[in-house]
């Protein structure tokens, strides 16, 4: 990132000069190691947003169509709760939500069973991002591919951690952000979009390209990339995804998982704590959401924080539904999100102040 500003901080695909030309080729390099992760054939069919939540807007918002019919689920997140609520209020669409059961799981029957003839869309994230149950992604995407009904992936949790396949999966949309499990900076994201969808772009303005013509430019990316790009964060992004590349996502996973599970031994040795999501020894993200008895979720994590030095979340985690459904919508939870650089000393003083915290209780 630095060696960006320092060395080409000029706005890609917008002159002809040498920086210029650095900062555009640093961008489709992204696109290039983004595909290659994702398995995508057209890096072009990648397009930069600031984050998951702006390509959730894009995806919903450019697609659905009056009258249409969406599905989704009691766990997702309000970045596809909340435009897809939108809409329907507006009386656009109809949208069915599919009962997760209390650890966040769907089957794929239920998918089937939701479909109508209007049905266009199924929006889903592929882990809950408060329960970190992980969903059959492959089998709900064949229902979809057989009924003719397109797959949207919210990706905000398993990107860069989970093996991610667009074409096996037969994910048609896949959103996610550069400042999760992919390692870049905040401000960063994209949006794959199969190239058989067209969708109408939610932002119109300069794309540097077609520049005298008065409607928007109609290839990829351009179409949906108006604006100056975050160049620098862009860099920093395809710098996280070339290390993700070189560890590899099944080390990064295993590693993830390994922390989780000792995270979880140590909370479930401790009485008056309760975990929810996936049980021990079920696959699963590394998050890890837990509540103590007789105390809010907010002041746990104030006093980890204050005392411990221990940064967790606490609350509803933008996913109410999800809360609804594991029945912690009174309390929040209190959420853990262990990554690749996490050590076992830093699961084991939380475990540490988690206990000394219910023995002054």
């Amino acid at each position: 990132m630095m060696d960006c500003l320092d060395l080409y901080g000029a706005n890609p695909g917008r002159g002809g000069h040498k920086m210029s030309v650095q900062a555009s080729r640093v961008l489709f390099e992204t696109r290039v190691n983004l595909s290659k992760l994702f398995h995508i054939k057209n890096p072009n069919d990648i397009s930069f947003t600031i984050n998951t939540t702006a390509a959730l807007n894009q995806a919903i918002k450019g697609f659905v169509k009056q009258g249409d019919h969406v599905i989704l689920t009691s766990i997702e997140h309000n970045s596809v709760r909340r435009p897809l609520e939108y809409l329907r209020q507006k009386g656009i669409i109809q949208i069915t939500y599919i009962a997760a059961d209390q650890q966040g799981n769907i089957t794929p029957k239920q998918v089937e069973a939701a479909i109508q003839d209007n049905t266009t869309l199924v929006a889903l994230n592929h882990s809950s991002n408060m329960l970190g149950t992980i969903l059959p992604l492959a089998e709900i995407g064949e229902v979809c591919r057989h009924r003719r009904v397109k797959l949207l992936v919210d990706a905000a949790q398993t990107a860069g951690t989970i093996p991610i396949d667009v074409d096996e999966m037969a994910i048609d949309m896949l959103a996610f952000p550069g400042h999760k499990g992919l390692l870049g900076p905040q401000g960063t994201g994209g949006l794959y979009v199969h190239p058989e969808i067209e969708l109408e772009p939610i932002l119109h303005g300069g794309t540097g390209s077609q520049s005298e013509a008065i409607e928007q430019p109609d290839v990829r990316p351009d179409k949906l990339e108006s604006g100056t790009q975050n160049t620098v964060g862009l860099a920093g992004l395809n710098a996280g995804v070339k290390y993700i590349q070189n560890e590899g996502i099944e080390k990064i996973h295993n590693k993830e998982w390994m922390l989780s599970q000792r995270l979880m031994e140590g909370l479930l040795s401790i009485e008056g704590i309760t975990l929810f999501g996936p049980p021990l020894g079920v696959n699963k993200t590394a998050i890890v959401s837990f509540n103590m008895r007789g105390m809010d979720s907010s002041e746990v994590a104030y006093i980890l924080d204050q005392h411990y030095d221990v940064a967790v979340r606490a609350g509803y985690h933008c996913t109410p539904l999800a809360h609804e459904t594991a029945g912690t919508l009174e309390q929040g939870a209190v959420r853990v999100s262990p990554g690749y650089f996490t050590s076992e000393d830093d699961i084991d003083a939380l475990i540490h102040g988690v206990k000394e915290i219910v023995r002054h209780i």
